[in-house]
């Protein structure tokens, strides 16, 4: 190995120095009376001691290379315990040790990481204010979720067995738990980002944040929201496409997780009503004034009750639909899709992709899927004519009139 092998390493190390640097120079962090020990030179030589470290390393010398990269570390130390005595914060000694950490790595050839490790303590440091305001909209409800949520994951999921037992197709309980999981951490996302964009970005936010949960709860929600005095029946309507849009991209990242080929072979079946519905969302945000308003509320987070009865029904749809599908073949299969898409897509979802994929053919287990979504959509399209009111009624309704048929087409004629 040459001295020029070294030059990239050494450069990606003082650039990760240099970016990290740059932010604290910028945010006056290395200035003033408060100053930290570190500004944008100090953080760019940092980097370039962690990257001779990882060469050394690299060049076979671990020795030299530990003497190095500690020396830099119990400086960094040495600044903080200097620091500490007026001011606790230790941010800035903190990024110093992670750019000792990323040059390292870029001098021992890990370019990637290092890069990336850089690129994301530097986002961490120009989004203070923005991650301070967010823990703010965080309440000790939210708290304990994330904590149940890690303990259901970290510690329950590994004591669960794996089965299956039971007569086939059988039931397995870890399979059942990482569902649990799945859609409780689906639910908390949604949660979390409503906590996040709060409600001043109008109802059709509020409605694409409601349908990361229940496309038809909003739905429904908002159909009778209409119905008030004075209501924003047009913007309640626009709201109620975002919540169906998303619909759409949650369905084909549910089954691209649990089954990549089936997702691959679903997803063309599902770009033509989505376009349509993407279309008519962003018309009805184009043209429709902002109403502030909020998605329907999740009183828990997690929502693991919901989690639970979606993980049970999907065991009994599984003997259900296997049956059908022995019994009937294809129109039993498809009848059951339509069934149960009136009522829970997901558990479809889940069906098909974990369940009954292999055995029904991708082919058949994706016009299952998509058979499901019609009926939900034809269910929406329903409870929006008949519960909504004025303005809602003809952009809900009648748009999602028309994405049915654009997916029945589909099915026909595809």
């Amino acid at each position: 190995m040459t001295v020029f092998d070294h030059v990239p390493g050494l450069a990606i190390a003082a650039l990760a120095g240099a970016v990290v640097g740059l932010e604290r120079q910028w945010s006056g962090h290395a200035d003033g009376p408060a100053a930290r020990f570190a500004g944008f030179r100090t953080f760019t030589l940092l980097g370039l001691l962690g990257g001779i470290g990882g060469g050394l390393l690299e060049a076979g010398e671990p020795a030299l290379a530990a003497v190095l990269v500690g020396g830099a570390a119990a400086l960094v130390v040495a600044a903080y315990a200097r620091a500490s005595r007026t001011d606790v914060d230790g941010t800035t000694e903190a990024a110093a040790l992670v750019v000792l950490a990323a040059g390292t790595l870029a001098g021992s050839g890990q370019l990637g990481l290092a890069s990336g490790l850089a690129a994301f303590t530097g986002l961490l440091l120009v989004e203070k204010s923005r991650l301070h305001a967010f823990a703010a909209r965080l309440d000790g409800a939210d708290l304990r979720a994330g904590i149940r949520f890690a303990a259901m994951a970290l510690v329950v999921l590994p004591l669960v067995p794996v089965g299956p037992f039971g007569p086939a197709p059988g039931v397995r309980p870890r399979e059942l738990w990482a569902l649990v999981l799945f859609f409780s951490g689906l639910s908390f996302a949604g949660h979390i980002a409503r906590r996040a964009v709060g409600v001043k970005h109008g109802l059709w936010v509020a409605g694409a944040l409601g349908g990361l949960i229940s496309s038809t709860n909003v739905t429904l929600t908002f159909a009778r929201a209409s119905r008030e005095p004075d209501a924003p029946s047009r913007a309640l309507g626009v709201g109620t496409l975002a919540a169906n849009l998303l619909l759409f991209p949650r369905v084909a990242a549910a089954t691209a997780v649990l089954n990549w080929p089936l997702g691959v072979e679903l997803l063309p079946r599902l770009l033509p009503a989505f376009a349509v519905l993407a279309a008519a969302t962003a018309w009805g945000v184009w043209r429709t004034p902002a109403h502030h308003g909020a998605s329907p509320a999740s009183v828990n987070p997690l929502r693991v009750g919901a989690a639970l009865q979606m993980a049970a029904l999907f065991q009994v749809v599984l003997y259900v639909v296997d049956a059908a599908q022995a019994w009937f073949g294809q129109a039993g299969l498809l009848t059951s899709a339509a069934a149960l898409g009136l009522t829970d897509v997901d558990a479809l979802t889940v069906t098909m992709a974990r369940g009954l994929g292999a055995r029904a053919g991708l082919e058949q287990a994706a016009q299952a899927i998509t058979v499901g979504i019609l009926a939900n959509t034809l269910l929406k399209a329903g409870v929006a004519a008949v519960v909504g009111r004025g303005a809602f009624r003809r952009l809900a309704a009648g748009t999602l009139a028309v994405v049915a048929l654009v997916m029945a087409g589909l099915l026909t004629f595809g």
